[in-house]
């Protein structure tokens, strides 16, 4: 048999090795089955505790053996133990040491680790035999009694021990970790076991979702579901999924966006909804982007931008609170500020800013494609003004948004389903958030005047028709929506992948996404 307390560098070792330890492993499964002691026949487990709930409560869970008049420890039944101070642990074995007739292991549950002490005296012979066969990734369950070692380490005494499940593949070696960047992402399911900094940021992100939740219920939102699978994908400029619908024989893509049939709740009369879902995008993937991603939308009626901006200041200083303990945001670098009032720029105010450029006094779309090529943009013949607008921001200003910054009032050209400035009929009346030189969020004070709409979406069919693959289509059932009647609304649509990068620190938005999308592996 191999030596148990080796541990295999899954990424490095040769396969020959690999699959000489894992044969090594299927032997003792073997072993074990032919006794009637199959692991994979144990169906549950009497889990009392986890490993932080012993820490937390030490000072009442903790049991001090008696000692004889040597002062040697006494070997207690567990029979004679108060029941208010056993414990029993499940979880993965991540280290274990063997030193003769006592041990010591590391068992990792969800919460962490925590020491446990092996003795033969405890487990009898046999028992303590078996334990000493067990490898490194098994999950056991142990009964006991928590108390601190000589050195002060709270550890549980082990007075009974079962293997529940054995664990066919070695772990990577526990000095190295699993650091390949690409079998991480593969196997999430061994990073999270061996980077405990990895399942931090995943229990922080259902912690955001969670008081995103929380927050919205406090403001009186209902969450609802709406299809992925449409006829028409609109709600954004992007190029959707396309697949096969069997049943009804019909073409069908996968949403981009959640935003017109939420609008057709308003429309209904629900006032305030959301909805937290996937989204479909057949674009590129880079580290602030995978084709599929978690959107939130949210609309009220009732209310304008104004009012979305209201929200999104309060909702993002709340969660930074409650999932961060501070409104102080380290990324990288920088120090982000949630804690203060968001600085607001119009776009052109901002292009002005960083440029000097002031597209309030361009006039026409020939003005602005001179401007866009003296300063190096490259545009499309189709592009007009406010195209070139979005450009020059996309170019010059996003990279200096550090702090939170709302960039309001963006052009017409580019907002086909926003209502117009009274004051200004060129811009809509828009903002999107930037933090950290990301959009964060994109909202509208939503066009509700179905006649506007028509025409929008038929400048949107033109596009298409010229060859713009993310242009809008018609969509006549959501245009029969709008001549139903609805109010006055706020909208906005969150990247929730995004505000966990932001909220964890995480460089990438693979980080944040359990299963990213990956290029198959051959």
């Amino acid at each position: 048999m191999a030596d148990n307390n080796q541990q295999n560098n899954q990424q490095n070792a040769p396969q020959e090795d690999v699959g000489r330890l894992r044969q090594v492993r299927r032997d003792k499964l073997t072993e074990l089955q032919a006794a009637g002691r199959d692991p994979f026949q144990i169906v549950k487990y009497d889990q009392t505790h986890h490993t932080k709930e012993v820490r937390d409560n030490f000072e009442a869970l903790e049991f001090v053996a008696p000692v004889d008049e040597e002062g040697k420890a006494v070997i207690v039944p567990m029979s004679d133990i108060p029941s208010d101070k056993l414990v029993s642990l499940a979880g993965r074995m991540m280290s274990k040491r063997v030193m003769g007739k006592a041990s010591f292991a590391n068992l990792q549950d969800r919460d962490g680790r925590m020491q446990l002490y092996v003795s033969r005296n405890d487990l009898g012979d046999e028992a303590y035999a078996d334990f000493k066969k067990m490898d490194i990734g098994d999950i056991i369950g142990v009964k006991g009694f928590a108390f601190r070692t000589k050195t002060g380490e709270i550890s549980v005494h082990v007075k009974e021990l079962v293997l529940l499940s054995k664990s066919l593949m070695p772990l990577p070696e526990k000095f190295h970790g699993l650091t390949d960047t690409e079998i991480r992402y593969r196997q999430r399911y061994v990073d999270l076991i061996m980077n405990e900094d990895v399942k931090e940021t995943f229990k922080k992100r259902s912690a955001i979702l969670r008081e995103i939740r929380n927050f919205l219920a406090d403001r009186d939102f209902m969450e609802v579901e709406t299809p992925m699978l449409v006829e028409n994908a609109g709600g954004a400029a992007a190029r959707p999924f396309i697949t096969h619908y069997n049943a009804l024989d019909e073409e069908r893509k996968l949403r981009i966006s959640l935003e017109l049939y939420l609008k057709r709740l308003i429309v209904g009369g629900l006032e305030r909804v959301y909805e937290i879902g996937r989204v479909f995008r057949n674009e590129g993937v880079d580290t602030r982007h995978n084709p599929e991603f978690t959107l939130m939308e949210l609309y009220q009626a009732y209310t304008d931008y104004e009012g979305m901006m209201e929200l999104t200041e309060s909702m993002f200083r709340y969660l930074a609170e409650k999932v961060c303990g501070t409104t102080q945001i380290k990324y990288g670098d920088n120090i982000i500020d949630l804690g203060k009032p968001f600085e607001r720029l119009t776009m052109n105010d901002a292009i002005k800013k960083y440029t000097g450029i002031d597209f309030d006094t361009v006039k026409t779309d020939e003005e602005a494609k001179a401007l866009a090529k003296e300063k190096g943009i490259e545009f499309e013949d189709r592009h007009t003004k406010g195209d070139i607008i979005n450009l020059f921001f996309e170019e010059f200003c996003e990279k200096n948004l550090i702090q939170p910054t709302f960039i309001m009032d963006h052009p017409l050209a580019i907002s086909p389903l926003t209502k117009k400035k009274p004051s200004d009929p060129e811009k809509v009346e828009r903002f999107e958030l930037f933090i950290n030189t990301w959009e964060m969020c994109n909202a509208y004070s939503e066009l509700n005047d179905p006649i506007d709409q028509r025409e929008r979406f038929a400048a949107q069919d033109a596009n298409a028709a010229a060859g713009d693959e993310e242009a809008e289509h018609t969509d006549e059932d959501f245009l029969n929506a709008l001549e139903v009647g609805m109010a006055p609304t706020g909208g906005i649509g969150y990247g929730i992948d995004r505000l966990c990068m932001l909220l964890t620190d995480s460089a990438t938005i693979r980080d944040v996404l359990l299963f990213p999308t990956l290029k198959s592996s051959k």
